[in-house]
């Protein structure tokens, strides 16, 4: 064989080479797709836990497009804000990974009854959580109560064995409502906005304007920070007119952070519409009414990135 071919042999190798990187290279590259349930939203980005238990992390884009799947044959989609994607959402997600294993969604996908089943998740998981640290709180009280007891008095054994039980009884039902609400990722509440209406108004008084641009400003200086909206009306008139006037001054709350507090839409939860639920305040005064017809606004941070 000529020095001729064999440098021609050697270079055909070199370019067959070069063409194998390349289409490696954009086969990597190529679209992905993930499906799963939302378990955490920190800011530009998101967890899902797929069927099969792994986590993927999803970052959100400007570029990023969500909707809402409906229709008797789930054909068309509906364009939803980024607000929807809270945690408890199942969603479907296409993209590609970038250089830190995060899939960089193009488009996000949900069914209209699983935007339901999340906000519903979000409505009930406050009070829970309270009623499980109130219980925790309970079991610490009656854990020491009994260990001065078994210091003080050895001839109550008996007695101190049932009480013991009752705790380890307490103690279960704590683990197992941790277990049921552990899916959703806990939160810091690191400032608090309460705003009051007038009886069957939504417009936001401008006194506490100040206020919600002030919350915008210390919430910009947390990691990771997300912004929860939620509104609420007193028992008084029909369930679905509360509803609605609910909705309508969370909508007027979160168009000011938006417009005037310049929060990104990526930083905003989804505005919860309350009505009569979580009445603070005893509906049969007109004290107690003003106090039910409210906004609450609070700047919560994932206890994941806090570190807890």
């Amino acid at each position: 064989m000529t020095q001729h071919k064999r440098a021609g042999i050697l270079m055909t190798a070199v370019l067959s080479l070069i063409v194998v990187t390349f289409l490696s290279t954009a086969l990597s590259a190529q679209s992905a797709k993930a499906e799963g349930l939302i378990t955490a939203r920190s800011g530009d980005t998101m967890t899902i836990r797929t069927p099969d238990t792994s986590s993927v992390v999803v970052a959100l884009t400007d570029n990023t497009q969500v909707a809402q799947v409906v229709g008797a044959f789930k054909a068309r989609r509906k364009q939803m804000s980024m607000a929807a994607l809270i945690p408890g959402l199942q969603v479907k997600v296409e993209g590609s990974y970038d250089a830190k294993n995060q899939l960089v969604a193009k488009s996000i996908t949900f069914k209209g009854n699983d935007l339901e089943d999340a906000n519903k998740i979000q409505a009930g998981l406050a009070p829970a959580k309270e009623q499980i640290q109130q219980s925790e709180q309970e079991l610490a009280e009656q854990k020491a109560a009994l260990e001065r007891q078994q210091q003080e008095m050895q001839e109550q054994q008996q007695q101190m064995k049932e009480a013991q039980d009752k705790i380890d009884a307490n103690k279960a039902a704590v683990e197992a409502a941790n277990k049921r609400f552990g899916q959703l990722d806990d939160y810091n509440i690191f400032d608090e906005v309460t705003v009051y209406f007038g009886n069957g108004k939504v417009k936001v008084d401008p006194k506490y304007i100040p206020q919600l641009l002030e919350l915008t400003k210390k919430a910009a200086t947390i990691n990771g920070y997300v912004i929860q909206v939620k509104g609420y009306a007193s028992s008084v008139g029909s369930a679905s007119l509360n509803q609605k006037l609910s909705d309508d001054r969370a909508s007027n709350v979160t168009n000011i952070l938006l417009q005037q507090g310049h929060v990104p839409l990526t930083r905003m939860l989804a505005p919860g519409a309350m009505g009569e639920s979580r009445q603070v305040g005893n509906d049969k005064t007109a004290e107690g009414q003003a106090e039910n017809r409210r906004v609450v606004v609070r700047v919560l941070q994932s206890k994941g990135i806090a570190g807890i």
